[in-house]
């Protein structure tokens, strides 16, 4: 008996000590395993991944293969072809990309997080629109899970409905998205300069845009936040959806606890005023840049669900294409009004604030498909099979939605070039090279503790990396381009 009491009290100090020994395990060693732990996740996951993407390939080149009725000995060829692909896909991938692969041409877009750029990668002469994103600003402001969300879901994404990513990679200071340039500019510039659009016009956008978000749901993405501004074009004025995660996440407008201060019903008194439709319009279009700008944004594209702690579904982008549906015909979002607060008042009330003025008027059926889109959750178009329920309203009678992306958009691009910026907005104050740090007391001022939360964030894409440029494809210098924008924004 002795023995074993003896024994039990060597257990319990033995118990005493381990439990000890964890409790003073010191933070630094606690993020060092953490950040352990993640590596080895990430590696293993990252090379999962890419050993499904390569037998995909093999099974889509076999298909192809097939259906062109090769004969063996030229499938043996093509297979051999596809093999050395491979192989130098391996080996490029382990190519350390960094800015200087790329010449910076002009800044086409700035916000509070970052700006955009157009560049030229330098060994191949490409076109590219690079997003640039500072990581201290991220780590700061809470949007790791945001930047790398859009980093997936683009590295994810091939499809035509969404903007493509080439190459994603990161500096001790930045992150970088190289995403294809779209010339068209967004649907936000279109819609400020011509103000409202033809049923036609809205008819053909607004398809196209419920097929981007359709994509998107195939997928298993939400996207929350559809607007005008993430709606781009091509040269071709095709839609493309852009902006995963990023914008959606990095404004405060998609968290509820930005409203908590705010009151949600709206004042006994309220009136919508309908003869107003001419001074709103005018307002809207006065702010609506500097509310794309900003890191407070505007509610208006967002469904009240999105706000409100019971929580969403995919119909939530319905609602939004219901909004710009509404913009598109009558020249600003139903729920337009001074100030941020105010709109998401409206948004939240939006079965007493959304009227149609008397003085725009619109079609019996575009009102009936807005209404349809902007309503409770339960009852939204989508809610169930999603486009399908879109595609058989009567005011899509007559929209070829299998080949829409093929027939010629009712709006014309003015595009003079692949480089041509004249349907983006001038930075004058840019410079138009990448900005410089060589000190390393500066890199460490701008650059945040290595903690691997961008862990693994580079991607290089398959189909870019085995396709070399054609000599005789147009490589256009930085002269050439600002004056080509030039030009085009006089």
């Amino acid at each position: 008996m002795a023995g074993n009491r003896s024994n039990e009290g060597e257990l319990n100090k033995q118990r005493e000590l381990f439990t000890d020994d964890l409790i003073t395990v010191s933070q630094y060693t606690q993020e060092k395993a953490n950040r352990s732990r993640l590596a080895v996740e990430s590696f293993y996951a990252q090379a999962l991944l890419q050993c499904a993407e390569r037998e995909n390939r093999k099974i889509e080149n076999e298909q192809k293969m097939n259906k062109m009725g090769l004969s063996e000995v030229e499938k043996e060829i093509r297979r051999k072809s596809q093999a050395e692909k491979e192989t130098n896909f391996l080996r490029l991938r382990r190519t350390r990309l960094t800015v200087s692969d790329f010449q910076s041409l002009k800044v086409i877009g700035r916000g509070a997080f970052g700006e955009v750029r157009l560049v030229q990668k330098v060994d191949t002469g490409h076109i590219y629109a690079m997003k640039i994103l500072k990581k201290l600003d991220m780590l700061e402001k809470e949007q790791t899970a945001h930047v790398r969300a859009e980093r997936d879901i683009l590295s994810m994404a091939d499809c035509e409905w969404v903007v493509t990513m080439y190459y994603s990679f990161q500096d001790r200071i930045n992150l970088y998205l190289v995403m294809e340039f779209l010339p068209g500019g967004d649907m936000m510039t279109l819609l400020i300069k011509k103000e409202i659009l033809s049923e036609e016009e809205t008819r053909f956008f607004i398809a196209e845009t419920a097929l981007a978000i359709q994509a998107i749901h195939n997928m298993n993405f939400i996207h929350r936040d559809v607007k005008p501004d993430n709606l781009l074009l091509d040269a071709k004025g095709h839609i493309k959806l852009s902006d995963f995660g990023l914008c959606t996440g990095l404004k405060s407008i998609h968290r509820t606890e930005h409203y908590k201060n705010w009151p949600s019903r709206l004042p006994k008194d309220f009136v919508s005023k309908p003869f107003e439709s001419k001074r709103k319009a005018e307002t809207w279009k006065k702010n609506r840049r500097a509310y794309a700008y900003s890191t407070v944004g505007t509610p208006d594209y967002i469904a009240p669900e999105v706000f409100l702690p019971t929580g969403y579904t995919k119909t939530c982008d319905w609602w939004s294409l219901g909004v710009i549906m509404y913009e598109m015909l009558i020249g600003y979002p139903p729920f337009c009004s001074e100030t941020p607060q105010e709109t998401y008042r409206k948004v939240i009330n939006f079965q007493q604030s959304l009227t149609f003025p008397p003085e725009i008027p619109i079609s019996s059926h575009a009102r009936t498909t807005i209404k349809k889109l902007i309503c409770e959750c339960d009852r939204r178009l989508g809610n169930e099979r999603g486009i399908e329920e879109i595609k058989v309203l009567p005011f899509f009678n007559g929209t070829d939605w299998e080949h829409i992306r093929h027939t010629p958009s009712p709006i014309r691009v003015e595009v003079r070039g692949i480089a041509d910026t004249s349907n983006f907005d001038d930075f004058p104050d840019a410079e138009m090279a990448f900005p410089e740090v060589h000190e390393e007391s500066e890199i460490q001022a701008l650059a945040p503790p290595d903690k691997g939360e961008f862990l693994h964030y580079t991607f290089q894409r398959f189909q870019n990396l085995t396709y070399k440029i054609n000599e005789s494809e147009l490589r256009p210098t930085a002269e050439e381009v600002l004056s080509i924008s030039h030009d085009g924004n006089k």
